[in-house]
């Protein structure tokens, strides 16, 4: 596999991380958690001579979907998430999105299993369950790249809010530690909020999973 890049958009409400990675020296990106603004996405890539070939969410929150419809439709992209997001995905009370003031829903085109690998475009990854922030929440692990996209499970020295509607504290602990944290401590985290840490920083410094 290619060497890969990433880059990021902020966008939304929330200041969420949207990221794209794409092979080096190629125009093709699988894009992450289309926060908002899917029609501001595509043209800005396009422009950058960039083409999303698939979209990826970590979980189905409205400030990690309120993008995905548009870009879907103007891409042409497939929509990947994990199998245990789907009821999240797909209802407007569960996903925040009614009580944001914007209903919104989300149909993926498959939804994935834990442990799963994808390749899109020449890039593969799999898919790790990571359960607390929401039921389905989950991460994506390029193995070769050292890169895991990890939504709102794991922060610089946080983790994700568990209040809202399939979340667990209790689970979103035992996820990092026993999903994360067995990850080699040279992998680079990307959150979904906030910046960009390491597995080995993380098990030294982070509170919530000492």
């Amino acid at each position: 596999m290619p060497d890969l890049k990433i880059g990021r958009l902020m966008l939304g409400i929330c200041q969420t991380n949207c990221y794209f990675v794409y092979p080096e020296g190629t125009g093709d990106v699988i894009f992450f958690d289309p926060a908002d603004r899917g029609d501001y996405i595509y043209e800005t890539l396009k422009e950058k001579g960039f083409h999303v070939k698939g979209i990826l969410l970590t979980h189905g929150h409205f400030d990690h979907i309120w993008g995905v419809n548009k870009l879907r439709e103007l891409s042409g992209a497939p929509v990947y998430a994990c199998e245990a997001e789907k009821a999240l995905c797909e209802d407007a009370a569960l996903n925040v999105s009614a009580q944001a003031g914007r209903a919104d829903t989300v149909i993926a085109d498959r939804y994935l299993k834990d442990g799963e690998s994808i390749t899109i475009a020449g890039m593969t990854c799999r898919l790790i369950a990571t359960p607390g922030h929401t039921a389905g929440s989950c991460c994506y692990y390029f193995e070769e790249a050292g890169i895991l996209i990890a939504g709102d499970t794991l922060f610089q020295e946080s983790v994700g809010r568990t209040d809202l509607p399939t979340g667990s504290m209790s689970d979103i602990v035992r996820s990092i530690k026993d999903r994360l944290f067995v990850l080699p401590d040279s992998v680079r985290v990307y959150p979904g909020h906030g910046d960009i840490t390491t597995i080995g920083d993380e098990k030294k410094y982070n509170p919530f999973v000492q």
